[in-house]
């Protein structure tokens, strides 16, 4: 199984339990088809850089999945078909990501020191 992190901008008119149910749906797909969710974070309402849809802001959240890699097409055409997402990526995560995603996820500290900056003692 292949590791992905999913971004999905959802339409800022949705309320806080409309929101509870469309993410709840993408969680359930994937488990349906044979995936793991690794883990989920919610940003919340942000804003754009530009508009997109005349709108300004957009619910942002993000998930990572462990899924085959055939399961992606057809999560894409779910997604296109829900009019609540504005936007969304998929990106397949290499070995590095993996490791800071769940460093990030144990609160372990993810930057490492700007060695530049740092005064040494000599």
């Amino acid at each position: 199984m292949n590791s992905y992190e999913l971004m999905v901008i959802f339409t800022p008119v949705l309320s806080n339990e409309e929101f509870k149910v469309a993410t709840k749906n993408l969680k359930k797909f994937i488990t349906d088809n044979e995936g793991e969710i690794v883990g989920e974070d919610t940003w919340g309402l942000r804003s754009f850089a530009y508009p997109i849809d005349k709108k300004t802001t957009g619910l942002y959240y993000i998930m990572e999945y462990q899924a085959a890699g055939t399961l992606n097409s057809k999560f894409t055409i779910q997604m296109n078909r829900d009019e609540s997402i504005m936007r969304f990526m998929i990106t397949a995560l290499d070995k590095h990501a993996v490791a800071y995603n769940a460093r990030k996820r144990s609160g372990e500290k993810t930057v490492k020191p700007n060695s530049v900056t740092e005064k040494q003692d000599s």
